[in-house]
Formats: structure tokens, C-alpha cells, sequence
């Protein structure tokens, strides 16, 4: 697919519905759901329905349409109908909390909320204090000051004039996962995903119209909607939706009825699958898939060695982020490196910055800025944020690398996740991969802990595996685990074991809210 000279009017939707009609793809099918399919053409029709509703709604261009539904062809539907009439999609978790919702809701100024029956009681309790929603529409049954989408729908015409709308003209938000607070509003334009995306499917996937897509993480997240809609609807290929949780055992189950050709999926899961085949002793088929790509965290390389002995594939790790758009660092095929990142894509540009402002020297800890004409132009309504990231054409990610030689980046954690041991910089994912190695670690995470004299040190926060009961010989026994694998000032100086870690919704370890328990243990022995 090449793509082509964005003109000044540029409707996104167009691009990625209506060319596969002119392209001949109109009778392939675009989605499976279930024992359900739906033709490109057929996805076309439905997005026009949900266009001609919100029209008859008096949606007018630039308004917000909030998006909650799990995986689903409605999702799909409402994405496309929405901005097929100028009109900005924003697709939010189906796992936030009403605090979050009334948040999104009030912030984007949203008119319209698609959600369905099962999730609308959390926005009915915060109804009240909806001031700029007016119209609550429901996938399902709905209830009194409701809309029944099916209905809604169902009497719309399928026949739409795509709205004109110019390639700078906003096209989706989303909001950042909020691993360190506040989540942001990310926006994104009608030109940004023919810059940001095809740099991934090409370079890493390869992904043609033959190939059908499968992803553990859900359409509401960026790096979902990279998967399941940007990938496949910009090369005409099929995607599975799902709209179950992605445990180990329904994924394998997707994985074993649909036989898809890519999988994109996290570590999390990559690890809960690998510890379900092990411990169940029961056989896997995934000879379908020929690509299994990975963002989200970093790839603990303990993962991709265990993954490609047990599957025969290699996990194609990557970083992406909900500002860039999509993926800009990654491995490729033939040139991995496991436990990196890989390198910067083609139509990507990257530099490591000091704290200073300088880029650093190779091998040295920076922050990574990157530059994409398809990175978000600016945070919607806050203006201090925006100016603290966006530095002209170059985007400050904010997490940190270096690079070795031959050019690989080696992830060393967000900027307030690094931590310094007698005095040396720490990234607390190298002392995680290794404690990943130890068969009694289930999982694992590390923030930095002030020691007798104030100074800072490792504190590994410890899930363990079934068969292993935590006590201080088995913290002794992680300290001179790690101890012989690394330098000696790495070593966790204490191991909290816990029965689980705090996630985002999109399975990000959340390690401002460990730190946090740690200032309000007293039991923390520190």
C-alpha cells in the first residue's frame, strides 16, 4: 500500500473505508465478532447509519462523541459514523471508575455517550453531573432517558455524504492511561494515522489484505485501536473483536477458532499464556500466527527467550505511546535484539535528551524526543502540559533509554520511575527482568525506597508463583538471585510480597501508587 499526497481535504474515514471499495475489497470481510461477519461493505453501511443518527440528534461537526463499549462491532461502527460527519470520536476504558467517567464526559464536553447496557447504570449514577451530555444512547436494552441504539440505527438511512473535513482537522481523542495521574486528552487529526502507523505495519508486520489481526488489548486503548482498527482497516485485512477479558484461556481459545496471522498482545499476557501451557500441560496451535508484536512495557527478555522456545516465534517488542500515535521504536524481523526495544522506524526521527537539553552521548540514560508529523499537536484544554512535551516538531516522550552500538534502545523506565543507588542511576525494568528469572516469581516490580540514612535504594514489590509461600529465606534468596546477575549495588535491599500489583486498565504497572504505599506503611520495615 502506498500512501498517498494527504490534499487539504482529507477525511480519515474515507481513506479507510471507502478505498477498499474502490480497491475491489468490498465483499471481503473486514470483521469477525463472534459466530458473526461483516463485509467492508457491509461496515461502510452500518457506519453511515450511525452517521445519519447523530445527524438527526443535531450532531454538528467537531462535537465529541464518547465511545464506552467493550470490543464489538458497534464500536467500529460508531468510530467510523462519527467522524464520517465531521464529528470527534473518543473512545474511552470500559474499566474506569464513574469519578473517571464524570471526568471524560465533563473535559471533552462530549454530547453524545454510546455505551451499553451492562455499563450504563455507572454513567446513570453520575448523571447529575453531566453538563454538556445530551443524549445517553445504549447498545441493548435501555432504560428510561435512554436511546436504543439498535432502533436508532436500524431506522437510519445507509446512504451518507462524508462530510468535508481538512486533513488538520481533529479527527479521534483519547485519553492518556494516567499511570502517573491526571489523564490527558490526546488529540489526534485527520492526517495523523498516514504518518504515524504505516512506519509499524510495514517495517515490523509486513501486513497485507490476506492477514487477520488479533489483540489482547482492547479498542479503547491506543495501542488497541492500533491493532484492531488503524492496521487492518488501512491495509484491508480482517479483525477478530473479542469482547471478553483477555485471559490466558479465552485468548488461546480466539487464537484456536479464528487462526489469526498476527498477534499483538503485552507482556502480561504473553507471560500469563506461557505460565497456563506449562501448567496445564495441555498442547497450543498457534503455527496460523507468522507475527507477534508486543508494546505497551517493555519485554522482559526471560519472555521473548521462553515465548520463541515454547512457539517457534519471535515477540516483536516495541514502544508506542497515546501521543506519537502508534509504535516509532521497535524490533524487526531479522534484527532482534531480546530485552531491547529495537530501533527508531523509518518516518520516525529520535534523539536522547539530558536534563540539560542536550542530547547524551551513546550509552549514556536520556529521555527520548521523537519526531512524526502524525504526533499529537496539542493536549486538549491544557495548555501547560502541552507546552511541557511538544517542542516544536519533536515530542518528549518522557521515558528513558540508552542506546548501545549498533543502535538498539534499552529501556530504563519513565523519568519518575529511575531511581540512584549509591549515587548511579537504576532502571528498575533491568532488576524486574531479572528477577523474572526466578522460578518462583510470578511478577514484579521496583521503586526505590530510602534506606537507615535517608539514602535511596531498590525495593522489589514481589507476587509469587503457586507452590512458593514468601518468607525471608526466599527474600534472601531473590537479593543473591539478583546480586549474581547484576552489579552489586542493583540488588533490591528489601522484597515486599504482595498478592497482586496496581495496573491501569490497559495492564501498565502503576508504580506512583506503590510509592505512595510505601510512605503510608509503617509495616514496611524501612
Amino acid at each position: 500500500m502506498k500512501i498517498p499526497e494527504i490534499p487539504a481535504e482529507f477525511n480519515l474515514s474515507t481513506f479507510l473505508l471507502d478505498r477498499h471499495l474502490e480497491e475491489n475489497r468490498g465483499g471481503k470481510i473486514a470483521i469477525f465478532y463472534e459466530d458473526k461477519s461483516f463485509t467492508y461493505e457491509e461496515v461502510i453501511k452500518e457506519a453511515n447509519c450511525v452517521g445519519n443518527t447523530l445527524l438527526e440528534l443535531g450532531v454538528e461537526q467537531e462535537n465529541r462523541i464518547m465511545i464506552c463499549l467493550p470490543d464489538c462491532p458497534e464500536f467500529i461502527f460508531s468510530y467510523f459514523g462519527a467522524m464520517r460527519i465531521g464529528a470527534v470520536p473518543v473512545p474511552v476504558s470500559t474499566m474506569a471508575l464513574t469519578t473517571d467517567y464524570s471526568y471524560y464526559l465533563n473535559n471533552s464536553r462530549a454530547k453524545v455517550l454510546i455505551t451499553n447496557q451492562e455499563l450504563a447504570p455507572k454513567f446513570m449514577t453520575i448523571r447529575n453531573e453531566l453538563k454538556y451530555l445530551r443524549h445517553f444512547i445504549v447498545v441493548g436494552q435501555p432504560e428510561q432517558g435512554q436511546l436504543n441504539y439498535y432502533e436508532l440505527v436500524g431506522n437510519a438511512s445507509s446512504s451518507l455524504e462524508v462530510t468535508t473535513t481538512s486533513k488538520d482537522d481533529m479527527a479521534f481523542w483519547l485519553y492518556s492511561s494516567g499511570t502517573t495521574g491526571t489523564p490527558k486528552g490526546v488529540v489526534h487529526l485527520h492526517h495523523d494515522l498516514l504518518y504515524f502507523m504505516p512506519p509499524h505495519t510495514k517495517e515490523v508486520v509486513s501486513m497485507t489484505e490476506d492477514d487477520i489481526v488479533f489483540s489482547s488489548s482492547k479498542l479503547y486503548f491506543s495501542y488497541g485501536r492500533n491493532n484492531s482498527l488503524d492496521s487492518p482497516f488501512l491495509h484491508g485485512a480482517a479483525v477478530i473483536l473479542d469482547s471478553n477479558l483477555p485471559k490466558p484461556e479465552r485468548l488461546l481459545e480466539v487464537i484456536s477458532k479464528y487462526r489469526p496471522t498476527v498477534f499483538y498482545s503485552v507482556p502480561t499476557s504473553y507471560w500469563a499464556i506461557l505460565n497456563l501451557v506449562d501448567s496445564s500441560g495441555l498442547e497450543y496451535d498457534l503455527s496460523s500466527i507468522r507475527a507477534c508484536i508486543s508494546a505497551g512495557e517493555a519485554l522482559p527478555k526471560v519472555i521473548f527467550e521462553r515465548w520463541q522456545e515454547r512457539f517457534g516465534l519471535e515477540i516483536l517488542d516495541g514502544v508506542g505511546s497515546t501521543d506519537v500515535g502508534g509504535i516509532y521504536l521497535s524490533n524487526v524481523p531479522g534484527k532482534v535484539k531480546p530485552g531491547s526495544c529495537g530501533m527508531i522506524l523509518p518516518g520516525f526521527e529520535g534523539k536522547l535528551v539530558g536534563d540539560d537539553g542536550q542530547e547524551v552521548p551513546q550509552g549514556e540514560i536520556g529521555a527520548l524526543w521523537v519526531k512524526n508529523d502524525g504526533t499529537t499537536p496539542y493536549y486538549w484544554n491544557n495548555h501547560e502540559k502541552s507546552k511541557e512535551n511538544i517542542h516544536g516538531e519533536w515530542f518528549n516522550t518522557g521515558d528513558k533509554f540508552y542506546v548501545d552500538e549498533e543502535g538498539f534502545y534499552w529501556y530504563a523506565g519513565r523519568a519518575d520511575d529511575m531511581l540512584k543507588a549509591g549515587g548511579i542511576w537504576v532502571s528498575p525494568l533491568e532488576i524486574e527482568g531479572i528477577l523474572l528469572g526466578h522460578p518462583a516469581v510470578f511478577e514484579c516490580a521496583v521503586v526505590g525506597a530510602p534506606d537507615a540514612s535517608n539514602l535511596e535504594k531498590p525495593l522489589a514489590f514481589v507476587v509469587v508463583r503457586g507452590g512458593y509461600e514468601p518468607s525471608p529465606q526466599l527474600e534472601r534468596e531473590l537479593q543473591d538471585y539478583v546480586r549474581s546477575k547484576t552489579a552489586h549495588y542493583k540488588y533490591p535491599r528489601w522484597v515486599k510480597f504482595v498478592n497482586e500489583l496496581p495496573r491501569t486498565a490497559s495492564g501498565k504497572i502503576q508504580r506512583y501508587k506503590l510509592r505512595a504505599a510505601l510512605r503510608n506503611d509503617n509495616k514496611a520495615g524501612l
